[in-house]
């Protein structure tokens, strides 16, 4: 019975021993799993920062959305409104930039000589081929060009768009803007 006793006593020194070994090994774990822990909260807390940020920087660009939307709306009125003048004038309103390239064709400018303003923007004036001697115009326009001031007028045998000849008389503006030098040349054509 001494040995069952010393067998019983080795065997809890063994059950005892396998039993610290498995409290280390969940001691071990659970350090693991506070650290693992720590670093889902920490991380958790940065991605509630970036959450707040990204809500943040989402109501700004929506603000910035709606901004320009009404802008959109705001310049759709007035481009609808300056369409309007442009049509009830009763000439044919052509704009040039300095480099002498189609700004404003109205719908005047498109039934005389048959073109589209969407065809005509940003084109070379002097390159359009249109019933309307534009050469004969070069000298006036870049006259107003140069100075501010003048405005003339010129009468030209012109063709409109259904071969109908035209005696147009056009009248050559200055586009004058913040500066001394004028920002392009405005023609209105009545034919």
């Amino acid at each position: 019975s001494q040995r069952e006793l010393e067998a019983a006593y080795e065997e809890l020194q063994s059950i005892n021993e396998e039993l610290e070994t498995t409290n280390e090994e969940l001691q071990s774990t659970n350090e693991e799993l506070e650290t693992t822990n720590e670093e889902l909260h920490s991380t958790n807390e940065e991605l509630e920062t970036m959450n707040e940020e990204l809500q943040s920087t989402n109501e700004e660009l929506e603000t910035t959305n709606n901004e320009l939307r009404q802008r959109s709306i705001e310049l759709d009125d007035v481009n609808a409104f300056l369409e309007s003048i442009l049509g009830s004038l009763g000439s044919g309103v052509i704009v040039l930039s300095r480099q002498l390239t189609v700004r404003v064709w109205n719908k005047i400018s498109e039934e005389l000589w048959g073109l589209r303003a969407d065809e005509v923007a940003g084109q070379q004036f002097f390159g359009l081929d249109i019933g309307l001697p534009v050469d004969e115009l070069s000298q006036p326009i870049r006259s107003a060009l140069t100075n501010p001031d003048g405005s003339s007028e010129v009468q030209v045998a012109a063709v409109n768009r259904r071969g109908r000849a035209l005696e147009c008389n056009v009248r050559i503006s200055p586009l004058k803007g913040d500066g001394q030098a004028a920002d392009g040349v405005i023609l209105l054509v009545d034919g």
